[in-house]
């Protein structure tokens, strides 16, 4: 007992460490692209580090597996030179009991990335969003999916338009049963519309059967409403700005993920993507504690027999095709390829099982 905390302590002493490190190099580099991105836009060096602090989060939720192999090839790198191992061996532990801790801590570090790091990466990055997207068009466009239905904000430097639509198809190109209401600055709202559908074509909306109401003090609204069998409104939106806010799964927290699901089901979209990434958070664990056992694998030899080079960049070349694995799975789970279970859970079963097969094969020939 006492050896298994020796070594959860020395691996998770070392994973710290190698994420503290990586987070300072994350921040480096994220600060310039920040820097880059939005040079045009004057925000100050305050605006850039925040946007950055609010950015980096996601990148270190998004290496967690690299950072993971990393920590085990640091930890049996130093045991192996200390000689650690080999006096481990000479005691009668083999090399999967020798594993236990480290696998055990991996698969905590695991379950906190699901129930804690994961809604702060939700929130920072939904966060970051919303600021790089209100920088972008001085928060003209915003958009939000509730029990209501779908919820859009588009404007300018004149007012803004608030846009509820109650369903829509697939694409998001055509939203059914919408109302517009229309603000002015230091004015309040200023004309309502409502429509039997809205399609975004050319940076404007194009309304049939609809119906508009001037708002005001001292207008009759009902008086002065006028029909349209086709009206056009400009707009600051795009297709691709409104499937990129309904699309990520990461600006969701897992604890909102299920009833998110069903608004998106609710308002026409298909949440098979929110469906993979919601099985892909409880597979983590496993495919952290699977990246454990694939570095060991390579490392869990001692440095008399040479060859410690080549075989770290083995056991990360390794960990970097099961993650390409895992996330091709995940592609294919999203497009309706696979089945959502299989594309979540069989990449971490299949990297478990390969990576024992490795440790079978060298502690037992």
């Amino acid at each position: 007992m006492i050896l298994h905390v020796y070594f959860a302590r020395r691996f998770a002493v070392t994973f710290i460490a190698i994420t503290a490190i990586l987070f300072a190099l994350v921040m480096l580099v994220d600060a310039v692209e920040q820097a880059r991105r939005f040079g045009s836009y004057d925000l100050g060096w305050q605006r850039i580090l925040g946007l950055t602090l609010l950015n980096a989060p996601q990148t270190i939720n998004l290496i967690l597996p690299l950072i993971m192999i990393l920590a085990t090839v640091a930890l049996f790198v130093s045991l192996a030179r200390s000689s650690e191992l080999v006096v481990t061996r000479a005691a009668g532990r083999s090399a999967l009991r020798a594993l236990v801790a480290p696998s055990v801590v991996a698969l905590l570090i695991g379950v906190m990335a699901v129930g804690m790091l994961n809604p702060i990466v939700a929130a920072t990055n939904n966060r970051y969003l919303q600021l790089s997207e209100s920088y972008r068009s001085d928060g003209a466009s915003a958009l939000s999916i509730s029990d209501e239905g779908l919820w859009l904000r588009q404007g300018n430097l004149d007012g803004q338009t608030v846009i509820r639509a109650w369903r829509s198809n697939a694409d998001a190109s055509v939203l059914y049963d919408v109302t517009f209401i229309t603000y002015e600055n230091g004015k309040g709202p200023v004309r309502r519309i409502e429509a039997g559908s809205a399609a975004l074509v050319d940076r404007e909306w194009r309304l049939r059967d609809a119906k508009s109401w001037p708002l005001g003090d001292g207008i009759n609204a009902e008086g002065n409403a006028t029909t349209h069998e086709l009206l056009t409104i400009p707009s600051s939106l795009t297709l691709d700005r409104i499937r990129e806010s309904i699309g990520e799964p990461g600006v969701v927290s897992i604890y909102d993920l299920p009833t998110f699901i069903r608004q998106l089901e609710q308002a026409g979209f298909s949440p098979r993507k929110h469906r993979v990434s919601f099985q892909a958070e409880f597979a983590r664990p496993f495919f952290l504690v699977a990246m454990v056992l694939v570095a060991s694998a390579f490392t869990m030899r001692h440095t008399r027999f040479g060859g410690t080079g080549i075989a770290v960049l083995a056991s990360v070349l390794l960990g970097f095709a099961l993650y390409f694995i895992r996330s091709f799975a995940q592609i294919l789970g999203e497009n309706g390829q696979i089945p959502v279970l299989l594309a979540a859970w069989a990449p971490p079963a299949v990297a478990i099982l390969l990576a024992l097969g490795l440790l079978l094969h060298a502690e037992d020939g």
